[in-house]
């Protein structure tokens, strides 16, 4: 998978990465016989720019996409329909959960947002260790 930081940084664009990614896709496919997939990280500053790169991977042959918790609701609810209508994979990556879920005593618990994720139209979640980031 894409990296959740990952975005369209001057050393790595979005364009030329999804490019190299699905070429050893494809690589990794002929090699091996069997369906291979790279969750391309399709999180962007507008839902203009999220559609263009989601249907770029789409163009491409990728079955999956990967969007960023800290896009927001709304956001995450408009890719899961394009996703729906496209027939495409959508992958959701916690990065931003610990600033709803880190303090006990307030917080709201990842299950809670897992579960707000799957009625959004999230195919699945990427949850992280166990014990946290870094731990263990």
């Amino acid at each position: 998978k894409d990296d959740e930081n990952v975005n369209s940084q001057p050393f790595m664009r979005w364009r030329e990465r999804f490019l190299f990614g699905m070429e050893g896709v494809n690589r990794a496919s002929a090699a091996t016989g069997e369906i291979k997939g790279h969750y391309f990280n399709v999180t962007a500053g507008t839902m203009e720019d999220v559609y263009e790169r989601a249907e770029f991977g789409k163009e491409l042959g990728s079955v999956i996409i990967m969007i960023d918790l800290v896009m927001g609701y709304t956001a995450i609810q408009s890719i899961a329909k394009w996703s729906r209508q496209n027939s495409m994979i959508l992958h959701l990556h916690r990065a931003g959960n610990s600033t709803y879920a880190r303090q006990k005593t307030h917080g709201t618990n990842f299950r809670v947002i897992c579960k707000w994720m799957r009625m959004a139209g999230v195919d699945h979640i990427h949850a992280g260790t166990v014990v946290g980031k870094f731990e263990g």
